[in-house]
């Protein structure tokens, strides 16, 4: 649980007994690729924060074809908390796309300690600020930067994503195709090379 306390002490001054509550609350798991974590028309009960791996969320679209929403790599919290919070069945599936060394707590007994513990429910008031700015970013990124754009930054949020998933997952999460995003790694391999 080293990696957990460290991750959760990294920016903020919890006191122990917060820590040693969480550290209680949390257990640790490993997922196969492909293993689903919330699956959609399930209501969830866990949330996980990813050590090792990738995990996607995802919907299928009217066409029926896979939309990956977000994308969340080492160090991210991940779950379908829209339907924990209102526990009700996920409308989104969330499945490793890597093999993955995780962290899971059980959401109930995380809103149980929330309400005991001051320091606690403050550290979860910024985490989830801090989501509510990224989902309106990746919002705005969708709306306003072009093809190149959005490949750069996922190649700087996510640094070694090219080398965990697959070329369609990538597309898919910028919202373009394959050829597009194809089209897009070679123009910035010339671009690259000088020529």
């Amino acid at each position: 649980m080293d990696f957990l306390i460290e991750l959760i002490s990294e920016n903020n001054k919890l006191p122990l007994k917060t820590i040693n509550n969480l550290n209680k609350l949390f257990t640790v798991r490993t997922a196969k690729k492909r293993r689903i974590l919330t699956r959609r028309g399930e209501t969830p009960e866990e949330f996980f924060i990813i050590k090792q791996g990738v995990v996607r969320s995802y919907f299928h679209d009217k066409k029926g074809r896979q939309v990956i929403q977000s994308l969340y790599g080492a160090n991210s919290a991940t779950g379908d908390f829209s339907a924990l919070i209102e526990n009700r069945p996920s409308k989104i599936t969330y499945d490793c796309l890597t093999d993955c060394e995780m962290y899971v707590a059980d959401f109930v007994e995380f809103k149980k300690l929330l309400k005991k513990d001051a320091h606690l429910n403050a550290y979860y008031h910024k985490i989830l600020e801090a989501s509510f700015v990224n989902m309106e970013e990746r919002i705005y990124e969708l709306s306003m930067l072009d093809a190149t754009e959005l490949y750069l930054k996922i190649r700087k949020d996510l640094p070694e994503i090219e080398k965990q998933i697959a070329q369609y997952h990538i597309a898919s999460y910028l919202n373009i195709t394959p050829i597009q995003l194809s089209r897009v790694r070679r123009s910035l391999n010339i671009k690259k090379k000088g020529i």
